[in-house]
């Protein structure tokens, strides 16, 4: 049985970046986020589809990246419930320290969705 092929709109600022080659090194356009949480962005955005929560955009570096390792106080006060949230200060500096490890920062590119730009065919 073929795999079935699906679409999914994804809103992305328009100076990302285009999608690298699957293995390319990450260049931060974010489609991967914007299309799905990873296992660490399921559990701070308490979601397993859609975009993830603590995808964040730099937009002086033109790129999308990781909130868990760029901004971990306002991503762990926004994972944690109200009652919780005494626990940011550590929950942020956990997340500092494994997040890289946890989402393979540096690996290379590893989503192998296909980009279609608003008015192109589709393939």
């Amino acid at each position: 049985m073929l795999p079935v092929k699906t679409s999914q709109i994804i809103h992305i600022q328009p100076e990302a970046a285009a999608k690298p080659e699957r293995g390319a090194p990450c260049n931060g356009c974010g489609i991967c986020c914007l299309s799905e949480p990873c296992p660490l962005g399921m559990l701070l955005s308490h979601r397993r589809v859609g975009a993830c929560a603590a995808v964040r955009w730099d937009g002086t570096m033109n790129q999308y990246r990781c909130g868990a390792m760029m901004d971990g106080m306002a991503v762990s006060r926004q994972a944690l419930p109200s009652g919780l949230r005494w626990l940011a200060p550590a929950m942020a500096l956990l997340l500092s320290r494994l997040a890289r490890r946890w989402i393979a920062a540096g690996q290379g590119c590893d989503s192998d969705l296909e980009v279609q730009k608003p008015g192109q065919p589709s393939i």
